[in-house]
């Protein structure tokens, strides 16, 4: 029997148009997401006009895509989405690392540096020591984990952003824990900077009457052999963003101390991350 497409049942009329033998998984995710996009448009009463002004901002959102810049992800980062995702993704034990979003600027194959090594190569900004432990979460140091560190340079730009304005691979390094699990490098104490705001998602911004700003972080990727890798950013407590990042990346246990000193650098920023072996669930976190 034909089953017409009514606003009432509009969810079911939908999904029994799927095949029988299609993926479960595509079956699942398919039903609820037609389930709450039908929901959200009946709760708010979504008018045509409205609707056409959302597949243009989708429609625009997706031509200023290209392989340097992906405003899709840009938009899911200022939902709120991209965490939530990470969160899903990264349940972890209680005392272990927590997770964040990874951003756009990582480049792989970052020169593996000297322990020590300042990654400074411009010279520029307040000179920061940056120094902890890789360790398990019984408290032993791993040894051979790789701490994959890039960060923005004293005016809030990564160096792939400023090709030639910038020397290559500052800001950036890698370096291999010894027996002891120890890292240690100089950078910059980081500043705080806006994600691209000059497209369709700097503009949705501006109509909630939110701003772009990032508040200044470290980004760390750490891996080591039968470990879980820990993609996250240590934040400066200080700055003024901090309880308003644009895309929701920062969690108290990240507010890194930055401690200012005479001597050697201007700053120090002491941290240790906590790993998880690959055979754990990780459903017990807090």
């Amino acid at each position: 029997m034909t089953k017409y497409f009514t606003e009432e049942q509009s969810v079911s009329t939908v999904n029994a148009r799927m095949g029988v033998d299609i993926s479960p998984r595509l079956r699942e995710v398919m039903s609820c997401l037609v389930k709450h996009l039908h929901e959200f448009a009946k709760e708010i009463e979504l008018t045509q006009e409205e609707w056409d002004f959302g597949i243009d901002f989708v429609t625009q959102t997706g031509q200023l895509c290209s392989e340097e810049r992906q405003e899709f992800i840009l938009l899911s980062d200022v939902l709120g989405f991209s965490m939530l995702i990470d969160a899903i993704n990264n349940r972890r034990p209680a005392g272990a690392t927590e997770n964040t979003v990874l951003g756009p600027f990582h480049v792989a194959s970052a020169p593996i540096r000297e322990m020590s090594a300042n990654i400074s190569l411009d010279g520029k900004g307040e000179s920061c020591l940056y120094e902890g432990r890789v360790l398990d979460l019984y408290g032993a140091p791993i040894e051979g984990a790789c701490v994959d560190v890039w960060s923005d340079n004293i005016d809030g730009f990564y160096d792939v952003q400023q090709p030639g304005l910038q020397p290559k691979w500052n800001n950036r390094g890698r370096f291999i824990t010894g027996s002891e699990g120890f890292y240690r490098f100089v950078g910059i104490k980081p500043v705080s900077y806006p994600i691209p705001d000059d497209g369709p998602v700097g503009k949705l911004l501006d109509s909630l009457g939110r701003h772009p700003y990032r508040p200044a972080h470290m980004h760390f990727l750490v891996t080591a052999p039968g470990h879980k890798k820990i993609v996250t950013h240590i934040f400066v407590g200080e700055d003024h963003y901090i309880n308003d990042d644009a895309v929701f990346g920062v969690k108290q246990t990240l507010v890194a101390p930055f401690e200012y000193v005479e001597g050697e650098t201007e700053w120090r920023c002491p941290f240790d991350f906590v790993m998880v072996a690959e055979t754990s669930a990780g459903k017990d976190s807090d």
